[in-house]
């Protein structure tokens, strides 16, 4: 019998001034709004992930914070930011173990990241010296400024969203160099960053460079992402 409320775990920020691990109104809102149960994940350490992975039906992997380029052999650049080893080590563990079950997975932003650096891809350290000053990726936070996105027309993703051009907005420093192996990339900015990946005849993985939550409310396009997660983690 299909689930009726689905459980879904969201992976959270660090702790910060004031503040514990959290993760922002915006993902959970996506989440309800399609019809899950949010429950936030902590970042307390790989051996945490089988019995959370136990309790919840799909899993929303979110963004903020950049992968410390030590797990992809990277180096270093004064830009790389909010470096959280407890973070990665929980999150990484937690990607490779969600995409080995064929969980349902909303990777958006450092989420695509974690998909393909736990695949064996690497990232830029600092997305402008790969593709200059553009202002594109650079949005000023929480105020989206929209871009055009190509989606490969064949892809899960074109099929989901019903167009192959469209516009949304996206602020980051890292972004795919290497691309994992088993990856395809499948959508595109305008200067050839890649905008999102799948892995072929796996639909249950949907992982974006943008940030879908911010405008989700009001731009069904960008819902339909999170309703696509619900419905399979119904199943």
């Amino acid at each position: 019998m299909a689930k009726l409320k689905p459980i879904i775990g969201l992976t959270t920020y660090p702790p910060g001034p004031g503040h514990g691990h959290h993760t922002p109104d915006a993902y959970i809102r996506g989440v309800v709004r399609a019809g899950g149960v949010p429950v936030q994940l902590p970042h307390i350490g790989p051996d945490m992930v089988d019995d959370w992975l136990d309790a919840i039906d799909g899993i929303v992997l979110i963004g903020g914070g950049d992968i410390n380029p030590s797990h992809y052999n990277g180096g270093t650049h004064p830009e790389i930011y909010n470096l959280d080893p407890e973070r990665d080590s929980t999150e990484l563990a937690l990607t490779l173990a969600v995409i080995e079950r064929r969980m349902p997975t909303l990777a958006i932003c450092r989420g695509l990241q974690l998909v393909n650096t736990a695949l064996g891809g690497s990232l830029h350290l600092h997305l402008p010296d790969a593709v200059g000053n553009s202002v594109i990726h650079r949005a000023v936070p929480r105020e989206p400024v929209p871009h055009a996105i190509t989606i490969a027309p064949d892809s899960f993703l074109a099929s989901l969203l019903g167009v192959t051009e469209t516009e949304t907005a996206s602020w980051h420093h890292q972004a795919i160099d290497r691309l994992a192996p088993s990856l395809v990339p499948v959508a595109w900015a305008p200067d050839g960053v890649v905008e999102a990946v799948e892995l072929p005849g796996r639909p249950e993985l949907i992982a974006v460079q943008w940030h879908p939550e911010l405008t989700a409310e009001r731009d069904k396009q960008q819902q339909a992402l999170f309703d696509s997660l619900i419905r399979m983690a119904c199943v």
